[in-house]
């Protein structure tokens, strides 16, 4: 089946299938001269090990490769290439890179070179560890001063950092299999990457505890290196999983529960838009308009008077967020706030309240900034709005929810929000953050019991970076982290996306799942200067339309043999059940879903890229 990269992706361009670089048991993909899925015998030990260089917005910089190399024979490869950043002011960065592979070890080294000297965040290795089947295991760290440490990787997401002062790393890949991985040329340190929805712990240079940004000095060079040894027992040769090539199976698990509301967020800019789509949005028939508010940013009684209307004509619930400034006290700040509200004749359901600057994060090693106590800014807002359920938490992720833990006592629930996109951009890395929901839903319900608990609004474009001082913009539709568009949000990569991000939170009981706007560069309908070949509708609205339908109705778990591949759940509702299924990857997979009793002759079903079905159930 061909489908035009456009449909699927939002763009016409795609990303590049790597090169595959192998070396007896050992195999890894070499994609913009880093290392990706590195695997040995089937099994994956590393997810990647990458040489990043970051810009004083941590920023990734993606470096023009010249001279690259690549030789291969049975049991050995090498690459060798140039890499050049280009920064600001003229300034530029050289990195001389060279990778060599064995049967079992690789190393990959590095030295970069700033003819100009270079301003940075962060300049070396990023080496990522899969997050399945090594959280909670057990792991041996080896410290700079030659310590060792026996440990385990993080089961509960840790806020700050679970492991410094690195030298190298240990763990058990399969039974009578291990591997190091020793890093050489500065101090390392390791962050739980599930706090931004990365499916991967990262080990990585410079501590944080320094200060950034920092100057690499003209013409000093910077060596580093980073190897992996792999030590087996048992000459391994277990069998690839969920590599056979037959089709993915698909069995009914015991796992239950309801369906969440669907919500779509609305700003202010956004209100007429929304408005002259009314009809589009009566169709959708979401539970919940989330209504963004932000008087740091202009909006007043105006907006508010907006979000009246849309409420109005609306059937469902609403909730107003706020952004609130805490430039003077929380209450006289929220009394405004409720007066205006009165004047617009808006009264939403629920106020979900956070400090606007707790939408930027504080790094370890960073100081706090000023903030009211949030016990004051949720007594205030008891107070201005009496009667209305209140809710707080973060406006932002769940990194800045984990490491500024609110008090909930007089909270009515809790919400982050989280984006694909924080570190990297390419496909993979953004489906792949699917993985990491169940550990942050779990976290939450870890930390806040059975608290009714929302998620959303989130997208894969980022509303906003809390990690520097704006969204990266991106007019030529790139794949790029930290970007307030991408071009994915227009294709089916969004549909897919959504489908497999609600199935991942299902087993977290949540009250409220937002994932889209309804117009703009995060919305189901693109605007008239936006690209789209689907009349102005995007893919997307397909699943919010269905997950919307589906509201109340009973879930039962299906299980993959191949979950990075194709995730499904079962719906059951007065309409009857349903099998729903998605493929994830950029490539027809067959599914055996004969286990399910699909009402359809056949068991088989042969899934396009990217696409999504919902089959009927025999009784």
């Amino acid at each position: 089946m061909t489908i035009d990269a456009f449909q699927l992706y939002g763009t016409h361009l795609v990303d590049p299938p790597p090169v595959r670089l192998r070396a007896g048991k050992l195999v890894a993909d070499l994609a913009s001269g880093n290392l990706r899925t590195i695997r040995y015998d089937g099994t994956e030990v590393l997810r990647a090990i990458s040489y990043l260089v970051r810009d004083r917005d941590w920023g990734t910089y993606s470096p023009e490769i010249a001279d690259l190399k690549i030789e291969q024979s049975d049991d050995r490869f090498e690459v060798t290439y140039l890499a050049r950043c280009d920064g600001p002011d003229d300034t530029k960065l050289i990195i001389d890179v060279r990778i060599v592979g064995s049967p079992d070890r690789l190393a990959f080294e590095a030295e970069a070179i700033a003819p100009t000297g270079f301003e940075t965040n962060r300049c070396g290795f990023c080496i990522l560890h899969p997050i399945v089947g090594v959280a909670g295991s057990p792991a041996t760290v080896e410290q700079v001063d030659g310590q060792i440490v026996a440990t385990r990787f993080p089961d509960v997401i840790e806020p700050w950092q679970p492991f410094k002062d690195m030298r190298a790393i240990t763990h058990e890949v399969m039974p009578g299999v291990r591997a190091e991985c020793r890093m050489e040329g500065d101090t390392f340190e390791m962050e739980d990457q599930r706090n931004w929805s990365d499916a991967s712990y990262k080990t990585y240079v410079r501590p944080l505890a320094l200060p950034w940004p920092y100057e690499i000095v003209a013409n000093r060079p910077v060596r580093q290196k980073t190897s992996l040894v792999i030590r087996d027992a048992h000459g391994s040769t277990r069998p690839p999983p969920g590599m056979s090539g037959g089709a993915i199976r698909l069995e009914l698990g015991a796992r239950t529960g309801t369906m969440p509301d669907i919500g779509v967020i609305i700003t202010p800019e956004e209100a007429d838009a929304t408005l002259s789509a009314k009809s589009v949005l009566a169709e959708i028939a979401p539970q919940e308009l989330l209504f963004h508010f932000d008087p740091g940013a202009g909006h007043g009684v105006d907006a508010l008077a907006q979000f009246a209307v849309l409420a109005a004509a609306h059937r469902g619930r609403s909730t107003l967020e706020i952004a609130l400034p805490c430039k003077s006290s929380p209450s006289s700040e929220a009394a405004e706030i409720a007066c205006q509200m009165q004047l617009a004749g808006f009264r939403p359901d629920a106020i979900m309240i956070s400090p606007s600057v707790d939408r930027q994060s504080t790094p370890p090693g960073s100081k706090w900034p000023e903030c009211p106590p949030l016990d004051e800014v949720y007594t205030a807002a008891r107070a201005a709005f009496p009667g209305i359920r209140i809710g707080g938490g973060m406006l932002s992720y769940f990194t800045e929810l984990n490491r500024k833990r609110v008090p909930d006592g007089q909270l009515d629930f809790v919400s982050h929000c989280t984006s694909p996109i924080v570190h990297a951009a390419d496909d993979l890395s953004v489906m792949q953050t699917l993985e990491a929901l169940p550990f942050i839903t779990r976290s939450v319900r870890a930390i806040y019991g059975d608290k009714p608990y929302r998620i959303g609004p989130s997208t894969i474009p980022m509303r906003q970076n809390p990690y520097g001082s704006r969204t990266m913009d991106n007019p030529a539709g790139a794949r790029i982290p930290m970007a307030n568009r991408d071009p994915r949000h227009n294709g089916r990569f969004a549909e897919a996306f959504a489908l497999g991000y609600a199935i991942r939170v299902l087993d977290a009981g949540l009250e409220c799942l937002t994932l889209s706007a309804l117009s703009g560069p995060f919305g189901l309908i693109a605007g008239s200067a936006e690209p789209t070949e689907q009349g102005g509708r995007r893919p997307l609205l397909n699943t919010v339309r269905t997950l919307s339908r589906l509201v109340g109705a009973c879930w039962q778990e299906c299980v993959s043999s191949s979950p990075s591949e194709v995730l499904s759940f079962v719906a059951r509702n007065a309409a009857g059940a349903r099998l729903h299924v998605v493929n994830l990857t950029g490539e027809e997979r067959m599914v055996d879903c004969g286990a399910c009793r699909p009402a359809d002759a056949g068991k088989e079903l042969l899934l396009a890229p990217l696409a999504t079905a919902a089959l009927p159930l025999a009784d």
